[in-house]
């Protein structure tokens, strides 16, 4: 199997989207944008001088949604208004709150209801799911993860082989780009699950690289490793909110995802759990209980057997904070007002393709991206490398921030710049790639028209 055979076809002529220089022609793109209007429904950071940023940086935190402070102070007002009585009565009470959120956060993940809850944090919910789902025996008790996993990521897998008597170096098998490249090549990946496969019990990787921006083919991959009886796990920290996925189709066996980036739901905010259908009606599977995760009907007996809901619920462990689900639903709300995720993939695509053009075309030489070409195998992050002597790449990076430009650092040397398309525009990227320019060709007052930030 080639490369090139694992891009579905269908998705080749998004490469051919035509793009041209000068200011003119990224307002003619805004003004074209049916999903234009949605910047409005952001809070804009704004600089000491006033002036509104220009904020890529939405793959490390999202921009709060103005619905957000609306459904807070609703929580806010149910509590001063009701006490405890909260949990029952209101538009929004709290006891059922988070299903609130199923079934909007079940279509942006391409799932069923059922198999998707939001509770605890990313890595507590991977750590829930390695409970259920790694299961090592004396010849299958490897775990598969990236060499370049987020921190996180990889401090749970080491931890959960400690947990059954398993050493690192006996239990962790890294995937790492070939030698000289930035990026995983996915054929390497499925040889590995035809040449090791009898030995991995769990393979873990991510939706989208964190520091890459490289989105992995996650229906491939878990159709060969389901063939050699390897479950597959997925962390979509980079992925929820910003690609089409299809969890349930994919017959991926569990995912987990944060929902402060894409998704705009505020620093900490309760994380995302998927767990496939096939799976949630088995109560039989062995997990890490609490009382949230029993049975509905019966939780108020306070009876100390427990008996765990047939769905993806069934993994919670505490009633989750109400606060922070209403600003996950004020965002999901956001979120529909666009139609969805494939409206917004596609403004995604053309954005990232824009940005990838000037650069390629005004910072041939001194910018490189590390990020996929194809559109298929990228989402909103472009990972850039600066080559002139005299910047470095750090140096570029707080210079950017010192002209009102939000970007973020990856050690050891990559600026993630995120287009997202909820609340970035056209002319966002057209004022990144000038003043990005005028920095590097030392001009320290670059010329900005704050009046294109949204056409009119």
């Amino acid at each position: 199997m080639t490369r090139k055979k694992m891009i579905t076809e269908d998705h080749v002529g998004e490469v051919q989207q035509q793009y041209q220089l000068g200011e003119a022609f990224a307002h003619q793109l805004d003004h074209q944008d049916p999903l234009r209007e949605l910047r409005h429904q952001f809070n804009m950071p704004t600089t000491a001088e006033g002036n509104e940023e220009y904020y890529f940086c939405g793959n490390s935190l999202g921009l709060q949604p103005k619905l957000a402070q609306q459904y807070l102070d609703e929580v806010l007002t149910n509590w001063a208004q009701r006490g405890v009585k909260g949990h029952f009565k209101g538009n929004y009470p709290w006891l059922p709150y988070h299903e609130f959120l199923t079934e909007q956060m079940a279509s942006l993940v391409g799932a069923q209801p059922c198999e998707v809850v939001m509770m605890n944090s990313l890595t507590v919910n991977l750590h829930l799911m390695m409970v259920s789902f790694f299961n090592p025996t004396a010849e299958r008790f490897k775990i598969v993860i990236e060499e370049h996993a987020f921190p996180s990521d990889h401090y749970a897998v080491i931890s959960q082989l400690a947990h059954h008597g398993i050493s690192e170096a006996e239990g962790v098998q890294l995937l790492s780009p070939k030698p000289g490249e930035e990026l995983l090549d996915e054929v390497d990946i499925l040889n590995l699950i035809e040449s090791e496969g009898d030995k991995i019990a769990l393979i873990l990787l991510p939706g989208v690289q964190y520091y890459t921006g490289q989105v992995l083919d996650i229906k491939v991959i878990t159709q060969h490793a389901h063939r050699k009886g390897i479950i597959v796990g997925v962390d979509l920290a980079h992925a929820a909110g910003n690609i089409e996925l299809q969890l349930h189709d994919w017959n991926v066996d569990f995912a987990c995802w944060c929902s402060y980036k894409y998704l705009n739901s505020g620093p900490g905010s309760v994380a995302g759990c998927f767990i496939h259908q096939r799976h949630v009606t088995n109560t039989q599977l062995k997990r890490f209980a609490g009382w949230w995760g029993h049975d509905k009907t019966s939780r108020f007996e306070m009876v100390n057997q427990f008996q765990p809901i047939p769905t993806a619920e069934g993994w919670q462990l505490s009633n989750p904070p109400i606060l922070s689900l209403a600003a996950i639903r004020a965002s999901l709300d956001t979120f529909a007002m666009a139609g969805g995720i494939k409206p917004l993939r596609e403004k995604s695509v053309k954005l990232t393709g824009y940005l990838a053009f000037l650069l390629a075309n005004e910072l041939s030489g001194a910018i490189s991206i590390i990020t996929p070409k194809h559109p298929i195998r990228r989402g909103c992050q472009l990972s850039l490398k600066c080559h002139t002597q005299q910047l470095t790449g750090k140096q570029l990076f707080e210079q950017l921030e010192a002209k009102g430009v939000t970007t973020d650092w990856r050690e050891p040397d990559v600026i993630r710049v995120a287009p997202v398309p909820l609340y970035n525009s056209f002319a966002d990227v057209y004022q990144f790639v000038h003043i990005l320019k005028a920095i590097m060709q030392g001009n320290a007052n670059p010329s900005i028209n704050h009046n294109l930030l949204v056409a009119k």
